[in-house]
């Protein structure tokens, strides 16, 4: 039986707001997504009033499950800080893909890690197109071919393209109600939010929603017993990466850029803004580094060569690696066959295992951290 966002909403119409109105009438509900009997949406109040609103919250998710044909629901509650009056236009609260406009502060307070999870690493970029969710894939399957335990999650909210990386097409199994079940393929435990939602369908969040849903698919999630957790970021250096600092004590990051000089100066933001946050920066890879002519054999560096290794070396960060602009990656990417598990013995699955190796060792070697709670003032 489908369910249709009228019958959320008139399942919400009889939970009552801590003042007794209706909660749809409050003005405090995001765009409610249904898909496949499963339901998610915001309740995004005042910082003072979160107290007061979690029960609402409580009785929100009650009330949907309870509607026919709900397999299961997840609401999330979100606060934001009162406006102090007008603030001037490039303060105002930007998206994920953009950068964070307020000043971030350090907080004291120790992170939670995820149960059974050894270790947790970004990929990230400072900007899209550079072939970050394609360099994600076949890192975690290197990390994989090297004997370990690896969970792949999709945190690019807005553009999850792990479900076409992998051509995963099922629905995650959803355990207790609560809980989730990650996919697995290529023997990576998978999650993302493209499992869960049509891929046509628009995500219209708000920052505060980007980060709930973040927190839920690292915390709502079975797991089980993982040595390392790769993360496909957003690109940019916004919301779900300071999400990602606050939340879990991660072991680093590994930024992916091409060689153009456009794509460097955003991958030198992303560089200080996990130095900024007390997060290791594992490494530079420079995607899309040469063009080798399958004909000739001709080399041509498109989008020029080296920059991202200079840029590593400039910013004191070790060099990953140079993964080509060839045709096998992508045809395979595109088909749901990433390289390193369909081709096992080719020259691109090397490559992204030397990375996989350099990235280990990192891991394996680097100092742990606790890094201070990030705060973003509205």
């Amino acid at each position: 039986m489908a369910v249709s966002k009228e019958d959320v909403l008139s399942a919400l119409a009889k939970v009552r707001s801590p003042n007794g109105a209706p909660l749809t009438g409050e003005k405090v509900l995001s765009d409610i997504v249904a898909t496949d009997g499963k339901v998610f949406f915001s309740i995004t109040v005042d910082a003072a009033a979160v107290k007061a609103w979690e029960p609402v919250r409580a009785a929100a998710e009650a009330a949907v499950r309870a509607v026919p044909g709900v397999t299961s629901a997840l609401v999330a509650l979100t606060a934001e800080k009162a406006a102090k009056g007008p603030a001037p236009a490039h303060q105002a609260q930007g998206h994920a893909h953009g950068h964070s406009h307020g000043p971030a502060k350090q907080a004291s307070g120790a992170q939670t890690g995820i149960p059974g999870v050894d270790a947790v690493i970004a990929v990230a970029s400072g900007k899209g197109g550079v072939g970050k969710s394609t360099t994600s894939v076949n890192l975690a399957l290197g990390l994989a071919a090297l004997g370990l335990k690896v969970g792949l999650l999709d945190a690019d909210i807005y553009g999850p393209s792990i479900p076409k990386l992998l051509d995963i097409k099922q629905k995650p199994e959803t355990l207790g109600g609560t809980r989730l079940k990650p996919i697995e393929k290529y023997g990576l435990k998978v999650m993302s939010i493209g499992f869960l939602i049509d891929e046509e369908t628009p995500m219209i969040w708000r920052g505060p929603m980007v980060m709930s849903a973040i927190t839920q698919m690292l915390r709502e999630v079975e797991w089980g017993r993982l040595d390392v957790m790769v993360v496909d970021m957003p690109p940019g250096t916004g919301d779900a990466q300071l999400t990602m600092a606050q939340q879990v004590p991660l072991k680093g990051a590994v930024i992916v850029s091409t060689p153009q000089d456009l794509a460097l100066i955003d991958a030198r933001r992303g560089v200080a803004m996990f130095k900024r946050v007390n997060v290791p920066v594992l490494g530079v890879v420079e995607n899309m580094s040469y063009f080798l002519c399958p004909e000739c054999g001709t080399r041509s560096d498109l989008f020029g060569h080296g920059g991202a290794r200079h840029e590593a070396e400039r910013q004191g960060v070790p060099f990953l690696g140079e993964v080509p602009l060839h045709m096998t990656i992508r045809e395979k990417s595109d088909a749901g066959l990433p390289v390193v598990a369909t081709e096992p013995e080719g020259v691109h699955a090397k490559i992204y295992r030397d990375i996989a190796a350099k990235v280990l060792e990192q891991i394996k070697g680097g100092p742990s951290r606790s890094a201070p709670k990030i705060v973003i003032e509205a």
